[in-house]
């Protein structure tokens, strides 16, 4: 079992920005890579970002491409999420999820994560 655990979602303006964390518990946090993913109301849950286990991989949905940076370190068993530039259409409540390093399939693929956390409200006013 992994156990992953969200913070630092809050109510920004347009133009501001915020720092996502995900603290994880359990297994060896070296043995995962780690996505993020956002659901706003009434859509589908939908990739953000995600990061291999050693960090050297990272993979961006186009939406954040240029806006947003994942990172991760493994001796703090957190993976972070850097969103700049917010706008009005990243309001969401953040999941991050965890999923085994030796899966070779795409990191976009929620069925591919094992572990969820419970999410973290983002909202970005206009």
């Amino acid at each position: 079992q992994v156990q992953l655990v969200e913070s630092g979602g809050g109510l920004v303006q347009a133009g501001d920005s915020l720092r996502l964390s995900c603290a994880a518990a359990g297994r060896t946090f070296t043995n995962y890579g780690i996505g993020w993913f956002r659901q706003a109301p009434g859509k589908e849950r939908e990739f953000v970002a995600a990061i291999n286990w050693s960090g050297d991989n990272t993979y961006y949905a186009d939406s954040v491409k240029g806006r947003f940076t994942i990172s991760r370190d493994n001796a703090k068993n957190t993976v972070y999420l850097q969103m700049n530039s917010l706008k009005p259409e990243d309001t969401a409540v953040y999941y991050c999820a965890a999923r085994s390093r030796y899966f070779s399939g795409s990191y976009n693929y929620p069925p591919e994560y094992a572990y969820w956390g419970q999410g973290t409200q983002v909202t970005v006013s206009s």
